[in-house]
């Protein structure tokens, strides 16, 4: 069981993360922290000295719940095929957030780009689990030159059609897009 400080700042965490899905980490302050989560800043500044400092620990999060989601398909589902059905589902299984927000990784890595250099690349490793999985998943499908291209290549076009639909508001551009993704995962 966890401590009430260890629930403290994962409540923290928690808030961050989604507030700088919706708002972007730029515009997100210390005082939309303290409204979501109903700290004072006091509270928050024992656990986390500055904004930097929570979006580390918001990155830490999403990696470590990326990793836990694919093993857990490992364990669930034997062929890498289906693994990869799952990572193209996770896209339609998000498509209204995607339509109203974007992609919760390529959004900050974008804003990052722009804003904050400095903590893109603590960023772009949310991308770095994703292309080491994905290159595993093709690996296993006996394609090993290419899995990392095909990794890539997998990546490249659910990013894609996430900034796509959102720009046009459009949640039938994901369908399309997850059935040609899935017809093309079968023709491996």
């Amino acid at each position: 069981m966890s401590t009430k400080g260890e629930r403290t700042r994962n409540e923290i965490v928690e808030a961050a993360k989604t507030l700088f899905y919706h708002k972007g980490y730029t515009n997100t302050s210390f005082s939309d922290i303290v409204d979501k989560t109903n700290i004072r800043r006091g509270n928050i500044n024992h656990y986390f000295k500055t904004k930097s400092d929570i979006l580390e620990a918001v990155i830490s999060q999403r990696i470590a719940e990326y990793k836990s989601l694919f093993s857990g398909w490992e364990i669930q589902y034997s062929d890498p095929k289906d693994r990869l059905h799952c990572f193209v589902q996770m896209v339609a299984s998000n498509s209204s957030n995607l339509i109203r927000y974007g992609c919760p990784i390529g959004t900050l890595n974008a804003e990052l780009g722009k804003e904050a250099c400095d903590f893109q690349s603590n960023a772009r490793s949310l991308f770095d689990v994703f292309i080491n999985w994905l290159t595993q998943q093709f690996k296993q499908i006996n394609k090993p030159r290419q899995a990392q291209a095909r990794a890539l290549h997998l990546l490249s076009r659910t990013e894609g059609i996430s900034v796509i639909a959102h720009v046009y508001n459009n949640s039938d551009l994901i369908t399309v897009e997850v059935k040609l993704l899935h017809k093309w995962i079968d023709e491996l």
